[in-house]
C-alpha cells in the first residue's frame, strides 16, 4: 500500500559557514582521509528478513560531480588539490568500489569511455550510459554487478522530446507567479551557474514553451533479471531534473514537466517488460531531482498531487506509486548536497511498494555538524559537492 507523506514546507539552508579561508587552508594540510559510508539496518528489518526469507540488491545513488563543472573559481571553499582530476577520479573510485552496490545510478558522469567505463568494468561493473543533449558532456550511468544482474532491456529518456509533446497553451497557468515565488527559495547549485548552463537569452524567449522545455537533460531507465533462482526482475531508472540557479529561478513548471514525463516514460515501460518477460518487476527510481522535500516535483512523485501549471491529460494522473525509501525509513537526509551557499537534499531514491519489496538498510550520511563537512563539499573526505544515497532491498519469496 502506498504511504502518502504530507507536504512540507519547502526549505533553504544556508550552511553555516564561520571559518575563514585562512583556517581552511591550514586544515587542507592534514589531508583527512576519505570517508566511506555505510549501510546501516532500517528499524525492524530484521523481523521482516526472519519472517519473510528472501532476496536482497542493493542501490545507491551518487551525483559524482562532473568534472567540467569543477572550477576554482566556482568553489572556492574547496581545497584546491581536491578539486583536480587525477584526485577527484581515484576517490570516486575509491567509494563506489568500497560501496560493493549491486546497481550503481551515477549522475554528472564525464570521462565515461575515458575513465568509468573502464575502471568499473575492472571492478566486476558493466554499464549502460546516456549524455546529454546538445553540447554537455556529462550525463546518467548505470552500472551493475555482472555476476548479479543480467541487462535485459533498456530505453533512453530525452526529456527535450517534451518540446515537441507540449503544446504552447498546457504551460500557460494563472499560477505561475506563485510558481516563480515560490522557486526562489529552491535550488542553488552554483557550479551550474550561468558559466556553465545556457541562459535564457542564449536560448531565446523564456517565454516560448520550446525554449522552456529544451533543457538537455536525460535518464535512463533498465530492466535486470536478477541471477538468483527466482530470476526477480526489477526496473531501475537514473535521472538528473533540471537545476536553475537562484539567479534564474523561474524554471519551476519546467522540473515538474521533466518528473512526470519520466513517470509516464517508466510505467510504459513497466508494461513492457511486464507483457514481454510475464513477470512482475519491482520498479526503483533514483537520481538528483534538484528538488526539495516538499516542493511540487516531490510532491508529484509521491503522490501524484500538484497545484502547479496543467499539463497534456496523460501526464496529469499519477502514472506508477512511488514512495522515497529515506522517507519511509528514518526519514529524509538533513542534506544530500553541500556548499556554503547552499545545504539540503536533491537526491533520492524511490520505490514502488509492494508486500513483497521492503528496503531492509539505508546508506548513512553524516551530521550537518560533523567536521568532515564542515565549509563544504568536496573536500578531501567527499570528492563531490552531493553524497551518495543507498538502500537495500529484500524481496520476499512470494
Amino acid at each position: 500500500m502506498l504511504t502518502l507523506f504530507p507536504a512540507l514546507t519547502p526549505r533553504l539552508r544556508t550552511f553555516p559557514f564561520t571559518r575563514s579561508r585562512t583556517v581552511l587552508s591550514k586544515m587542507s594540510t592534514t589531508k583527512p582521509s576519505l570517508k566511506f559510508p555505510k549501510f546501516v539496518s532500517v528499524e525492524g528489518s530484521d523481523i521482516f528478513s526472519r519472517s519473510k526469507p528472501g532476496i536482497k540488491f542493493s542501490l545507491v545513488s551518487y551525483n559524482i560531480l562532473a568534472q567540467v563543472y569543477v572550477k576554482s573559481s566556482l568553489f572556492p571553499h574547496s581545497p584546491p588539490p581536491c578539486l583536480k582530476w587525477k584526485a577527484r577520479s581515484r576517490a570516486v573510485l575509491a567509494i563506489l568500489k568500497n560501496l560493493e552496490a549491486d546497481f550503481l545510478c551515477l549522475q554528472e558522469v564525464d570521462e565515461y569511455d575515458s575513465f568509468y567505463k573502464g575502471n568499473m568494468m575492472s571492478n566486476g561493473y558493466s554499464s549502460i550510459y546516456i549524455q546529454r543533449s546538445g553540447q554537455k558532456r556529462d550525463g546518467c550511468g548505470i552500472f551493475f554487478k555482472h555476476d548479479s544482474a543480467e541487462l535485459i532491456l533498456h530505453e533512453n529518456i530525452e526529456y527535450n522530446d517534451l518540446v515537441d509533446s507540449i503544446q504552447d497553451e498546457n504551460l500557460a497557468s494563472d499560477d505561475t507567479k506563485d510558481d516563480k515565488q515560490a522557486s526562489k527559495n529552491e535550488c542553488v547549485e552554483p557550479k551550474n551557474d550561468s558559466a556553465l548552463e545556457s541562459t535564457s537569452q542564449d536560448r531565446g524567449d523564456p517565454n516560448d514553451p520550446r525554449v522552456r522545455l529544451k533543457r538537455d537533460c536525460v535518464g535512463v531507465m533498465a530492466a535486470f533479471k536478477l541471477k538468483d533462482s527466482y530470476s526477480h526482475v526489477v526496473i531501475i531508472a537514473n535521472t538528473h531534473i533540471y537545476c536553475f540557479c537562484y539567479r534564474d529561478p523561474e524554471w519551476a513548471d519546467v522540473k515538474l514537466a521533466q518528473a512526470k514525463y519520466l513517470l509516464s516514460r517508466l510505467s510504459q515501460f513497466k508494461t513492457l517488460v511486464s507483457d514481454r518477460f510475464e513477470c512482475k518487476p519491482s520498479v526503483v527510481v533514483a537520481g538528483d531531482f534538484n528538488s526539495t522535500p516538499g516542493d511540487k516535483v516531490y510532491e508529484y512523485v509521491v503522490s501524484g498531487n500538484t497545484t502547479s501549471a496543467p499539463m497534456p491529460e496523460s501526464l496529469d494522473d499519477l502514472p506508477i506509486p512511488l514512495c522515497s525509501v529515506y522517507a519511509s525509513t528514518r526519514g529524509e537526509p538533513t542534506f544530500t548536497n553541500c556548499t556554503p551557499d547552499f545545504t539540503d537534499t536533491l537526491d533520492y531514491i524511490f520505490y514502488s511498494p509492494s508486500d513483497h519489496v521492503k528496503p531492509v538498510s539505508i546508506l548513512e550520511l553524516p551530521e550537518l555538524d560533523s567536521p568532515d563537512v564542515s565549509g563544504g563539499l568536496p573536500n578531501y573526505s567527499y570528492p563531490s559537492d552531493h553524497l551518495p544515497i543507498g538502500a537495500e532491498f529484500e524481496i520476499s519469496r512470494t
